[in-house]
């Protein structure tokens, strides 16, 4: 990849200078510099509290950088899944939820050892929520696929290695107003809630629904046609 984007990394700082090889590691794809290319959700990400944030923006310098595409090409929502599992903490609530958790990290879960940068979903409260559920065996896969659609959640870009460290150039930043972007972070994920909430359950697809019991029982692995059938819809 030889192009350069712009990113945007909201926080209650400014961060002129990312560092490597700090920050949670129990984040959704483990300990990196997490961005977006949309200034208005950094906005969103900055304002976690009322307090005004910061929507830190650079140039990221692609060339040479391994990317992985968690919503595209070979990956699907369940490598995703897997990754989130890797690395943070779930609520496991039923009988089925520990066998669920290794098995798709046994079967699921990418290679990310050489990878510089991930784009993917971010887990907000949310989509965190039905991450659980689906692991729980309470929703299916459709659900789970169609849940990551609500809320027009975006993706992030995470920088992971410190190549794509060296790789980033900041450029400004822009103040964001609580007073805007708390609340609007807020209704964002009150939407996603209430739009899953209020879906309409076809009969007829309930039948072909893939619960992660279902994966376990029937031994379904990565490119099954089975499980594809379902996300790619």
């Amino acid at each position: 990849m030889n192009q350069d984007i712009i990113i945007y990394h909201g926080s209650q700082q400014i961060v002129e200078a990312p560092k490597f090889g700090v920050g949670k590691k129990y984040n959704d794809y483990g300990q990196g510099f997490y961005c977006t290319e949309s200034p208005e959700l950094a906005k969103e990400w900055a304002c976690p509290v009322k307090n005004d944030g910061y929507a830190n923006k650079y140039i990221m310098h692609m060339d040479g950088m391994n990317v992985m595409y968690l919503t595209q090409g070979e990956f699907n929502i369940l490598n995703w899944l897997a990754i989130l599992l890797a690395n943070r903490k779930f609520d496991i609530t039923s009988p089925v939820g520990n066998s669920a958790r290794e098995y798709i990290l046994s079967h699921f879960l990418p290679n990310t050892k050489d990878v510089d940068v991930i784009v993917g979903y971010r887990a907000d409260d949310s989509y965190f929520s039905f991450a659980e559920d689906f692991v729980n065996n309470s929703i299916s896969l459709r659900d789970l696929n169609h849940a990551m659609q609500l809320g027009v959640l975006g993706e992030q870009v995470v920088l992971l290695s410190k190549r794509s460290f060296e790789g980033i150039e900041f450029v400004e930043y822009e103040v964001a107003d609580y007073r805007e972007y708390y609340y609007k972070r807020t209704e964002r994920d009150h939407e996603a809630r209430t739009a899953y909430a209020g879906q309409k359950k076809n009969p007829q697809l309930m039948k072909d629904d893939i619960f992660v019991l279902d994966i376990i029982r029937e031994e379904m692995k990565q490119g099954d046609a089975r499980l594809q059938s379902i996300i790619s819809k």
